[in-house]
């Protein structure tokens, strides 16, 4: 293959890449803490929060049928009403959420897990509530960032971003095939590891900051101190011990993620205030 149809190709791939990148759409308002940054998304919503049931109906089912689904109603109650404070805080970032579909279970195990899906479907894991000994303020700053997650649209933008970086690696294998001379699936396979790590990851870290600083203004909207967040971070640092290099991380370090949240819960401590007032 020449150079002059090899930088064709390379054009179009290209091309093809930066249009499905102008695609951008806003989910939230910014709020107090200014989350602002428009996203690409490349699948609707509705196919993903579907998607997204449908895996909430077979982990609970699962759950149920190994005896782990809600074994203890006074932990139940405890997580629920939490959440039900932070849930309708939420309209501050998107007036449909609080009309969500929500759902709020416990599953008993060792895990220190939360997770909030598309569309509102929530999971707390006994192991976080129990191991970190956590205070209700810290299951809010927890819960409150599981839930920014969820109005973000995190999990539509990462399913995007999978596909197209799957395509983009399909194409550019077979140009990097086809111009060095070697086998297409390990242009590929090397194409693909190159886009989660210079792509998916970096991502990944910015998703977490958003959840971060979104999380903690929905625990200070619903009366919890926003300050929690910190401790919390505290103990999971202690509890997690040694963890990746930040740039190979899908989280950023405990260090810095500990001092983005103090500046952003001192910006919401007057929400906080005024809630407590309420």
């Amino acid at each position: 293959m020449n150079s002059w149809n090899f930088r064709l190709r390379l054009s179009v791939l290209l091309a093809a890449l930066i249009a499905v990148g102008c695609a951008t759409t806003q989910t939230t308002s910014g709020g107090v803490v200014g989350v602002e940054r428009q996203q690409t998304m490349l699948i609707s919503s509705a196919e993903v929060n579907s998607e997204a049931e449908k895996a909430y109906r077979q982990t609970m089912h699962e759950a149920q049928g190994k005896g782990q689904l809600n074994r203890n109603p006074a932990e139940l109650a405890r997580v629920r009403t939490i959440a039900n404070r932070l849930i309708a805080a939420t309209g501050a970032f998107r007036s449909d959420a609080p009309g969500w579909r929500w759902e709020v279970n416990v599953i008993s195990s060792k895990e220190l897990n939360a997770w909030c899906m598309p569309g509102g479907k929530m999971a707390v894991y006994t192991g976080l509530i129990e191991q970190l000994r956590i205070t209700d303020e810290e299951l809010a700053a927890v819960m409150g960032h599981e839930i920014a997650h969820a109005l973000r649209e995190h999990g539509r933008e990462k399913a995007g971003q999978a596909a197209s970086v799957g395509v983009a690696a399909a194409i550019g294998g077979a140009l990097i095939g086809s111009y060095f001379g070697v086998d297409s699936g390990l242009g590929e396979n090397v194409l693909g590891v190159a886009g989660e790590l210079a792509f998916m990851r970096p991502n990944s870290r910015g998703m977490e900051q958003e959840a971060d600083r979104v999380g903690v203004e929905l625990a200070a909207r619903a009366g919890y101190n926003p300050h929690a967040a910190i401790t919390l971070w505290e103990k999971m640092g202690r509890t997690s011990g040694g963890q990746p290099p930040q740039w190979l991380s899908t989280h950023p370090s405990h260090q810095s993620r500990i001092s983005d949240l103090r500046n952003y819960a001192d910006r919401v401590q007057p929400l906080y205030l005024a809630a407590r007032r309420r």
